[in-house]
């Protein structure tokens, strides 16, 4: 199943918990963490504003101990599984399996050497989200109850119109969601600045005045383009500009966010891959909104982290993609406003996991029969996308 494994550690002693009798037992040691690789093709060519792609990996991990296991997962290039299995998994394995954040210091000292963002922020991501479902499902709770849930389901977006999609796929990919009840759809621009505008009005024409139209340039534009840009969009009512310019250009989000037309927020945050990074940006007063993605940024436990900055700042949190991962975290963290509900993750997740939930109203709602993340790995269906 192109899975690959690492030598457990020896167990160890310490930890807590009751064993019914009055004495302290050691909790359940992580016994095993093991990490697969699969690769996806798109249902159609794919772009956005700087990028194309036709196929996505993912990288999937579980964590053992006890009786149970846990699923974790990222989407990202198959050297982040190396990474996990030839250095994470020995230094996770053979600990407290209760001690999450223990595990995530010890994996974030780990790769001091080789630089926080990009891989090595993945790869700690994959393994703390699995750690935080193996948790979970010793206790035999759902994820949101574990970390204390602040609401019964998150709000969603539609999100997908690549700049690769004809006219046609576009409007009836973001007219299919409005009409579906998803009260807010996202598009891709930044291929084409005078092709963006029409596009821009042709996905309005599609969903109507009563949803919510946001745009995502993916840093494509520069600063003065970004702005005339911005003040197109306004006659079709779009209310948010994602990455209008580059991510790393803070001077610059701040100066269209200060200058963007009223009702239009700018975002921005996906490629953020510590805490650092989220304080510089909100610091700096770039966005209206703040992203963060789980599946990047240090896994559940660095998500929690993004939304208490987002909480000591006064501004909300809006997740990015992988919607199954995200749905728990979100309905527990305060500052979140809503959840990305992207296309190819959406697919392939569906795909890969019974359990996911799926949109009502406008919004995922985590399924509290069920333990930690309460998905499972459809064995069979995935065996042909392995690595």
């Amino acid at each position: 199943m192109g899975e690959v494994r690492s030598r457990p550690r020896q167990a160890s002693a310490s930890g807590g918990g009751s064993a019914g009798n009055g004495q302290r037992r050691p909790d359940p040691p992580i016994r095993e963490i093991t990490v697969a690789i699969y690769t996806v093709p798109t249902d159609f060519p794919e772009s956005d504003g700087t990028l194309k792609w036709n196929n996505t990996s993912l990288v999937l991990v579980r964590a053992a101990a006890g009786n149970e296991t846990g699923l974790g997962y990222t989407y990202a290039d198959s050297s982040t599984a190396t990474l996990i299995r030839d250095r994470l998994a020995k230094i996770v394995e053979g600990r407290d399996a209760m001690a999450v954040q223990q595990c995530w210091q010890a994996m974030v000292h780990e790769i001091r050497n080789l630089g926080r963002p990009g891989i090595a922020s993945m790869a700690i991501s994959a393994v703390d989200s699995a750690l935080w479902d193996l948790k979970a499902r010793l206790l035999g709770l759902p994820l949101c109850t574990l970390l204390g849930q602040v609401r019964d389901a998150v709000p969603i977006y539609g999100s997908g119109g690549f700049t690769s999609y004809s006219n046609e796929q576009l409007e009836a990919q973001l007219g299919g969601w409005a009409s579906s009840g998803i009260p807010r759809v996202k598009m891709k621009i930044g291929r084409d600045a005078q092709a963006d505008r029409e596009r821009v009005r042709l996905a309005r024409r599609a969903i109507g005045r009563d949803t919510e139209l946001f745009v995502d340039a993916n840093g494509a534009y520069q600063r003065k383009q970004a702005l005339a840009q911005a003040e197109s969009f306004a006659a079709s009512a779009v209310t948010w500009f994602e990455e209008p310019v580059t991510s790393d250009d803070l001077e610059g989000l701040r100066l269209i966010r200060d200058r963007a037309p009223a009702g239009m927020e700018i975002a921005a945050g996906e490629y953020g891959y510590d805490a650092g990074y989220f304080r510089r940006m909100l610091e700096a007063g770039a966005v209206d909104v703040l992203q963060a993605d789980a599946t990047r940024c240090g896994g559940i436990t660095g998500f929690c982290q993004a939304a208490a900055l987002c909480t000591a700042h006064h501004l909300e949190l809006s997740a990015h993609t992988a919607p199954a991962l995200h749905t728990h975290v979100c309905c527990a963290s305060l500052p979140v406003r809503h959840l990305e509900y992207f296309h190819d993750h959406v697919r392939i997740e569906r795909l890969f996991f019974d359990g996911i939930p799926e949109p009502a109203a406008g919004t995922l709602r985590p399924d509290l029969a069920r333990a930690g993340m309460g998905i499972a790995l459809k064995e069979k269906d995935v065996r042909r996308f392995a690595a």
